[in-house]
Parts: C-alpha cells; structure tokens; sequence
C-alpha cells in the first residue's frame, strides 16, 4: 500500500495563506519516498520577494528553500530527479543556468531531467522564476 502526505516542514516558511503544501510525499513499497514539491520563488520568512527582477539571486534563494524542504524529508539536491521552472524572460537564463550549473549535477551523476518554460508573469509583484523539484528520499 502507498501513503500519501502532504506537509509544510518547520524549516521553511508557511505557504502563502496556507493554501497548499510545501511537499506532497508517496512512500514507496520497500522503502524510500517520492517527493514532488509544490513551485517554490524566492521569498523571504516574511513572504517577501528577494531581491526583484534578479534571476540568479533568487534562483539561488529557491534552491536554498528547496534544499531545506528535501532536508526535511531527508534528501537532498543530490537527490533532485527533475526540476520545472517557468520564467518571465528567457532572457534570464545566462543567470540561472549559472545558479543550475554551480548545484547540479551531483559529483558522479548526470544533470536531473528539466523542463524550462516563459510565462507572462508570476503571482509575485517582482518575482522572474518559480522552480518544481520532484526528488527522491531514501
């Protein structure tokens, strides 16, 4: 039988109005979990966006959030199997590619599987890139 969690980990701040969670976690036959993390932007404790129209600062801040959310399920970025970013100008990428390439891939390991995609916007006044990780733990 597979479990199913939702959760929102102490070590990173609530979700916006606590609407969602933070980590939707499956448990796997045998041990281990899949972990699919809702998309993450570069906010603050208070929910405010880090450092506006920036791309490789808050790319560097969502990969801190998203490793504090693996942490907690007891993985990490070495564990990262795909990663799904949108952002508003692809223009953009030089600076996050940056950021990807300092953190992936894991010593020994190909890159995760990736999707990037331009949107016209994101739903924070400032914020340029929202980043899906799914990773696995255990």
């Amino acid at each position: 039988m597979v479990k199913m969690t939702l959760d929102n980990p102490a070590s990173v701040a609530a979700p916006f109005g606590d609407r969602f969670a933070h980590v939707a976690r499956i448990d796997l036959p045998g041990g281990g979990a899949l972990l699919q993390l809702a998309g993450q932007v570069a906010v603050d404790d208070a929910g405010e966006v880090v450092a506006p129209g920036d791309a490789g600062a808050q790319a560097a801040r969502i990969f801190e959030i998203v490793g504090a959310l693996l942490e907690a399920h007891g993985a990490s970025l070495a564990d990262v199997l795909f990663i799904r970013t949108f952002m508003t100008d692809l223009g953009d990428l030089p600076a996050y590619g940056a950021v990807r390439r300092r953190l992936f891939p894991a010593p020994g390991r190909n890159p995760p599987a990736s999707t990037t995609v331009e949107v016209s916007g994101l739903f924070l006044a400032g914020a340029v890139l929202e980043v899906e990780v799914t990773a696995v733990a255990g």
